[in-house]
């Protein structure tokens, strides 16, 4: 159950990296020039002030995971991450194989 529930979860992701792909693919095509939505600008549209939240609480705990980690994961095109958030969630959560020669009853 819980197999399927990150399934799931890694499915809308993959959607979401698609739809952003193909909203930054038209928004380049209108400009004339090549432009990406970054994450950490979609966190601060959706929400602003639980990305300065967020902020406060990694350089609390440790300075280097903010600089190191998280800030050059925000500079990123959102559908790239989202893409890769949910390829991996699918690919870990993949069902088994089933086993050849035995009874499963």
């Amino acid at each position: 159950m819980i197999r399927g529930f990150f399934r799931l979860v890694g499915l809308l992701l993959l959607t979401g990296g698609f739809i952003f792909l193909v909203y930054d693919g038209a928004r380049s095509v209108a400009d004339d020039s090549l432009r990406w939505t970054r994450l950490g600008e979609f966190w601060n549209d959706i929400h602003q002030s639980s990305q300065q939240t967020f902020h406060t609480m990694v350089e609390t705990a440790a300075p280097w995971l903010w600089s190191g980690v998280v800030k050059p994961l925000l500079n990123q095109p959102t559908f790239a991450v989202l893409g890769v958030l949910g390829l991996l969630l699918m690919l870990l959560f993949r069902p088994r194989k089933p086993l050849i020669g035995y009874a499963r009853d």
